[in-house]
């Protein structure tokens, strides 16, 4: 394929999976005026975002098996009218109650644009390259978390937090002809896929019963769940506790985010020199140890607005390095199940989210260590996975023979 070509389709990909982030990410600044309007709390309205992250891990795995028997496109235009038509619910919602129930529906519509990416980049590209797409995805998907809380934060200040989802329908409607006329079709349905429940499992569990996938899928939605943990606390962080107003925080949000899309283009490069194996060590590695000194840090009290900036963004950073290889080595033993191995890799890591995001609005106290705490346990525990877990690979899949084909140069 033609170098415009591969970028014109990775960018599509990137948008993509930039959705889900982007309808995460976007509404975050309007937290104070929703739970004005809606006449309720910040940590009420903190669990519309769990509900969110909860409608993508179920419906990641209720996309995988329908993009391995239907193909990749229609799959995609069922979810993303879902989207489109939830999205334009969200803006009519008169309590929180609703706005928690539609947030969860707009979830499942938006997660197969994510879970589809993922698996075509399997279809579309060498595996020995996967990484290295995975790593040019992050630097698209890295707009979200730079653009949408700033453009959250101007737009629900002048002109109300329900023009969010305005623009998040308007989103959806561009992507969904963006996919329609700009990827090609580089997988076939399997019409001999089975979609009753007892295949379906027997599907997801020979996809776990793989070492390689449940040892750097599991480590890296533990990793990644940390994420989750400061994306969901970070409005009450950041505009209650250090008293910064919705555009500073959409600022700060978006600053913070350069860690993250700054490693996962650092990656590339070191990808050169380095093995994916060893480089998930060392970012689990150097995340344990910022995570568990910004929680000895902030439970003394001896940390600011300053240092915890700092510190969010060397965790972040860490992310940026784990997280294309995590899902590059989860995903290379796979070719026929590549859309159920990327929706199950998907559920796990939002599950795991969903689960962090929901443990710091419980255990909400008006100060950050809820969310630190979280963020220190998830990436421990994420280290021990790998260190047990790889112990248990044998044939290790990480480059595809020289004899496979690029399926779009067919």
């Amino acid at each position: 394929m033609t170098q415009r070509r591969r970028t014109s389709i990775i960018l599509i990909l990137g948008a993509m999976t930039a959705l889900s982030p982007f309808s995460i990410d976007m509404y975050l600044p309007g937290f104070p005026a929703i739970a004005r309007d809606l006449q309720t709390t910040v940590p009420q309205v903190a669990l519309s975002l769990s509900t969110f992250f909860i409608g993508i891990s179920a419906g990641q795995l209720l996309y995988g098996p329908l993009l391995d028997r239907f193909g990749r496109k229609k799959p995609l235009y069922a979810g993303m009218s879902l989207f489109i038509l939830t999205s334009i619910g969200c803006m009519t919602a008169q309590s929180i109650d609703w706005l928690i129930a539609l947030r969860f529906l707009q979830a499942v519509g938006s997660c197969v644009a994510g879970v589809a990416a993922v698996a075509m980049v399997r279809d579309l590209f060498p595996v020995e390259e996967n990484a290295k797409v995975f790593a040019l995805l992050m630097l698209v998907l890295g707009l979200s978390p730079l653009l949408a809380p700033t453009i959250g934060g101007y737009v629900t200040a002048a002109f109300g937090w329900q023009s969010v989802f305005i623009i998040l329908a308007i989103m959806g409607a561009l992507l969904l002809l963006a996919t329609r006329y700009g990827l090609p079709n580089g997988y076939q349905p399997d019409t001999s896929l089975s979609l009753k429940p007892r295949p379906i499992l027997a599907n997801f569990l020979a996809v776990l019963r793989e070492p390689q996938f449940s040892t750097y899928a599991f480590a890296g939605g533990m990793s990644f769940a940390g994420l989750f943990a400061y994306v969901a606390d970070s409005p009450l962080v950041f505009m209650d506790i250090f008293k910064v107003s919705g555009q500073v925080y959409g600022w700060i949000f978006a600053g913070l985010s350069v860690g993250l899309i700054g490693a996962s283009q650092l990656n590339g490069l070191l990808l050169r020199h380095y093995r994916s194996e060893q480089l998930v060590f060392a970012a689990l590695c150097s995340q344990v140890t910022i995570t568990l000194i910004f929680l000895l840090l902030t439970s003394l009290g001896w940390i600011g607005l300053t240092g915890t900036l700092i510190l969010l963004f060397a965790f972040l950073a860490c992310l940026g390095i784990s997280n294309p290889n995590n899902g590059a080595l989860s995903l290379a033993p796979f070719t026929k199940n590549a859309g159920s191995a990327s929706a199950l890799m998907g559920a796990t890591q939002m599950g795991l989210g969903a689960l962090a995001s929901f443990c710091v609005s419980v255990l909400n106290n008006h100060t950050a260590i809820p969310m630190v705490s979280i963020m220190a346990s998830t990436s421990l525990v994420a280290l021990l996975i790998l260190l047990v877990g790889r112990r248990n690979i044998r044939n290790k899949a990480t480059k595809s023979a020289a004899s496979i084909q690029d399926p779009i140069a067919l």
